[in-house]
């Protein structure tokens, strides 16, 4: 029978210490992967967001707190489009409705 993994969280701690490691040690990631029970892919991306965050990344990469910015952004984008929205159709309901 198939047993579900569960999705494993990991803290900022342990991903900066885990990439300290990585860089310090001379291993490969695969190696550190499997010595340390992490994903392979999880580990390559945690070391490509630290070199974002250090400002080494590639051109346009977002650090974690302005991929935060973004979203939050994008959300009050969304309200202020539908509070615009509601209040033009409300304009227009007002001049059809008899005094």
């Amino acid at each position: 029978m198939d047993k579900e993994r569960k999705r494993r969280r990991f803290s900022d701690e342990y991903k900066a210490e885990t990439v300290r490691l990585i860089q310090r040690s001379g291993k490969s990631i695969g190696k550190l992967a499997l010595e340390l029970g992490v994903g392979e892919t999880a580990l390559r991306r945690w070391v490509e967001q630290a070199e974002v965050e250090a400002g080494r990344g590639p051109v346009g990469a977002l650090k974690h707190s302005e991929r935060e910015e973004l979203v939050e952004l994008r959300r009050e984008n969304q309200r202020l489009r539908m509070e615009r929205e509601i209040l033009k159709n409300g304009s227009n309901t007002k001049s059809v409705l008899p005094v």
